[in-house]
């Protein structure tokens, strides 16, 4: 496959696209420290902001990224439900070929739909098998559930293949990555092949080091400034003062300005309830935002409030992180919200005080102590929802405290 994406490259011919432009990763249980399986997606879209919302679909409650402009809206972007049963996507421009935008209209609907009708992936195929086509999707599709399955689907108007993650003969080192091309679509076409590139290279390192957990997964890929075929890596420490003037020119990373969400779905062992399905989400741009764990069983008390719709019906923590973004951004040269240039030593410096930097220190006591608990209910096998609750509201003031004490955010 390497062979084939270097060609690619080399030929000119893959399409750029960046409106909806994600990157993803499934990873067997067989292969991450604990045993349990990750689902992880890198939301890329126009849509400026996203939040967490919990919906009650026909059969089960599910927690789901969304974006902020509609209360009850018919798409969702990554989530999981009551069941254990998660899911994921990644638009694919090569694997339908058509250039009507209806081919994606319904990646979002069906996502939804699934959630909150599906307790596992043979359910899910039979409720796509069961839908009127053409579909009008085209996507790869991510999904765990509580049974231990994990599965990759490239999915086109009229029927799917479907990738065994757990199968050594599919995924010989137990995971599968996916960006906005499909395996099965037209070598021709297709987009974040590069993306694609670093983003394996990563998760293989990870799996080789036992290291594939939610917490390396956000420092590794999705505040990621590396492109490997230019062989740039930002945090070398070469980019910034007094090397150069600390701005770079965005092109291929894994995180970009059109980045508005990254969530890292850990599922169960068999045999574990259900309810510690845990889904860690940052809402907003990575490198200015905390990750924060929800659970559907808290119903809405499981998001915590800087996650969930505020006054202004957005999140706080994502409204939050998107105001720095834009700081990092130059706008006031380029006169556009489409500006390639960023302010790296903003960023990341060798001082350690670079937005990004102070994030990270944030989120790494956050880690620490929600794994903690979360252990603890791993033992006394259900989640303290009391507990849950209390936690949430610590967090939530206190990231919102060192915001204002380390970015000047109100």
């Amino acid at each position: 496959m390497k062979k084939l994406i270097a060609t690619i490259l080399c030929s000119l011919v893959v399409v750029s696209t960046d409106v909806f432009a994600c990157t993803s990763a499934i990873i067997s249980g067989r292969v991450t420290p604990d045993g349990r399986p990750l689902l992880w997606k890198h939301r890329d879209t126009d849509a400026a902001q996203n939040l967490v919302r919990y919906f009650k679909g026909d059969k089960y409650a599910f927690s789901a990224v969304a974006q902020t402009d509609n209360p009850n809206p018919r798409a969702v972007w990554m989530g999981v439900n009551e069941a254990g049963f998660a899911i994921m996507n990644t638009m694919s421009y090569n694997i339908e070929p058509t250039d009507d935008d209806d081919i994606y209209a319904n990646n979002g609907y069906i996502m939804k739909l699934a959630l909150g009708e599906c307790a596992d992936a043979a359910e899910f195929e039979a409720l796509l098998n069961s839908l009127e086509k053409p579909w009008l999707i085209s996507a790869n599709l991510g999904v765990i559930d509580a049974k231990g399955n994990a599965y990759l689907y490239e999915v086109n108007n009229n029927e799917y293949i479907r990738f065994d993650v757990n199968d050594p003969a599919t995924a010989p080192l137990g995971y599968i990555v996916r960006s906005n091309f499909s395996f099965a679509g037209d070598t021709e076409r297709g987009s974040g092949y590069v993306r694609y590139m670093h983003a394996d290279e990563v998760v293989k390192a990870g799996v080789m080091q036992n290291a594939m957990t939610p917490e390396y997964i956000f420092n590794e890929l999705s505040r990621s400034f590396e492109n490997p075929f230019i062989g740039v890596d930002l945090k070398s420490g070469d980019f910034n003062r007094p090397k150069t003037t600390g701005w770079f020119v965005e092109q291929d990373f894994i995180v970009r300005y059109i980045t508005t969400s990254s969530v890292v779905i850990q599922g169960v062992k068999e045999g574990e309830p259900v309810e510690l399905t845990t889904m860690w989400t940052i809402v907003s741009y990575p490198p200015t935002t905390v990750a924060m764990p929800v659970w559907v069983c808290g119903g809405e008390d499981g998001i915590p409030s800087i996650l969930a719709q505020n006054e202004e019906g957005r999140s706080t923590l994502g409204n939050m992180g998107y105001m720095m973004k834009e700081r990092v951004f130059a706008h006031e040269i380029e006169k556009s919200r489409k500006t390639k240039y960023f302010n790296w030593e903003l960023l990341w410096n060798p001082r350690g005080e670079g937005y990004m930097q102070r994030v990270q220190q944030i989120e790494k006591d956050l880690f620490r102590e929600y794994n903690q608990v979360i252990e603890g209910w791993r033992s006394e096998g259900a989640v303290n929802r009391r507990q849950m609750k209390k936690l949430h509201d610590k967090w939530s003031t206190f990231i919102v405290e060192k915001y204002y004490e380390y970015f000047g955010m109100k």
